[in-house]
């Protein structure tokens, strides 16, 4: 609610009450920010001295803040003082902290379903209380209800009259706003409950549309739609558009209660809140990143350790799942599928004791030149991914697989070495051969030249 300062003639205290701000001016009186001597802040209205000096207007007003003493419910603001035998009578009520439903549509737009729904809820189960009371509020309009942040409130009951009272003050005005007022309260009818539900349905629409159901235009013409004209619910939603349309009925008879309008509009909320919360799509939750995906999961299935033919089976004997298509990068020497000769292998030609050990080391990971052998070799089945594609390395069988590939390495060149040793110097690349072959072919060359021996 906007603050101004005060002006020149407004009063700086009523009552037991300090005058801070002004918070506006309707067609009863002013409203103050005021504060008492605790710190608590009240809205406070002052009467208008024309209204203030009518007998009949007192007795009324009087009448109305003692039904308004009765109202219980968390969805109004609550009377805190009242003193209706001053010069000017005045009344204050809770302050409640939050913009009107009209300044927060015309910034912000128009609201969503589900909060137009969870709104009108809580307004419903405002009027139960109200109404319960004995007392019809006759002019619920957007700006009449606050939007606090423990939820919606009702205020400005100072033109509420009794159920049954009409309408019509004495000098012939009709209380209310044009847009939101019933049909009967615009033909001097009398109010009943029907009349609030009427205006709730109006001030829904609002929400939902961003505009009065029935237009714009001056009150002659709006007066005359809310009478003989019906709403236009084009920006309504659907799920809330059905409900709006009948509190908007002529007949107050084929309005819904405020009972009922509670209970389905709770159920709209949470139907269209559920609705919400299933096409967003879910936020990661902490400690899911590293989980595998539906489709890691399809591609590296758990299934339990499977006994393979005889035939197929490793030099080892181990059983197990089949390796991962892509694992963890190992440091030793990458398997060779089909029986073909891996580094350790290749190194040795000769058929000594490298030659077995290569032989048996790409037997081993070859798996006989069929498919290959598990890694782990425990038969356990092999852990599921982290969600990147790759398996978790095994720290124990990555320490294995080093310790066999430096035996392995030692085992080739211990053989290579000794093959070496067994064999001597090669022939036919220098050494004594060489030698003597130069010394029978010095003289031939010397009797070529003509010298003698």
């Amino acid at each position: 609610m906007a603050m101004m300062r005060l002006r020149r003639e407004d009063p700086r205290v009523v009552g037991s009450f300090r005058l801070h701000r002004r918070l506006g001016a309707g067609g009863m009186g002013v409203v103050y920010l005021g504060s008492d001597r605790k710190g608590q802040r009240v809205a406070l209205k002052v009467i208008r001295p024309d209204l203030a000096e009518d007998q009949e207007f007192r007795s009324r007003f009087a009448r109305e803040v003692s039904a308004a003493r009765r109202i219980r419910g968390g969805c109004t603001a609550r009377l805190v003082a009242a003193d209706l035998d001053a010069d000017r009578p005045w009344f204050a009520t809770q302050y409640v902290p939050g913009p009107s439903l009209h300044d927060k549509v015309a910034d912000e737009g128009a609201l969503g379903a589900a909060d137009v729904a969870a709104v009108g809820a809580a307004l419903s189960e405002g009027l139960v209380a109200v109404h319960e009371a004995g007392v019809v509020h006759r002019d619920l309009k957007p700006s009449n209800i606050l939007l606090s942040p423990k939820g919606p409130r009702i205020i400005d009951f100072g033109i509420a009259w009794a159920t049954g009272a009409s309408t019509l003050t004495h000098v012939g005005t009709a209380v209310g706003s044009p847009g939101f007022l019933a049909p009967e309260q615009v033909r001097g009818a009398a109010v009943t409950p029907a009349t609030d539900v009427f205006s709730l349905g109006a001030t829904l629409a609002y929400a939902s549309m961003g505009d009065s159901p029935f237009g714009h235009g001056s009150s002659e013409v709006m007066l005359y739609r809310v009478v003989h004209e019906e709403a236009q619910l084009h920006g309504v939603p659907d799920a809330l558009a059905p409900l709006v349309r009948a509190c908007l009925a002529k007949d107050p008879e084929e309005r819904p209660s405020t009972l009922q309008l509670s209970l389905r509009l709770k159920e709209i909320a949470a139907r269209e809140t559920q609705g919400l919360a299933d096409v967003r799509p879910p936020a990661p939750r902490g400690g899911e990143t590293d989980r595998p995906t539906g489709r890691l999961a399809d591609t590296y299935p758990e299934r339990a350790p499977q006994r393979r033919p005889q035939g197929q089976q490793g030099i080892a004997g181990t059983q197990g799942t089949p390796p991962p298509r892509s694992g963890p990068a190992s440091r030793g020497p990458a398997p060779v599928r089909g029986g073909a000769p891996s580094r350790g292998g290749s190194a040795s030609r000769g058929g000594g004791p490298s030659s077995r050990s290569g032989a048996a080391r790409n037997t081993t990971r070859s798996g006989g030149g069929k498919r290959p052998a598990p890694r782990s070799g425990t038969g356990r089945p092999t852990q599921r991914g982290t969600g990147t594609g790759r398996r978790p390395a095994n720290p124990r069988l990555l320490r294995q697989r080093l310790f066999v590939f430096v035996v392995v390495t030692l085992l080739v060149a211990l053989g290579i070495a000794a093959a070496q040793g067994c064999q001597g110097p090669p022939r036919g690349l220098g050494g004594e051969g060489n030698v003597v072959r130069n010394e029978q072919q010095q003289p031939v060359r010397d009797v070529q030249r003509g010298d003698e021996p």
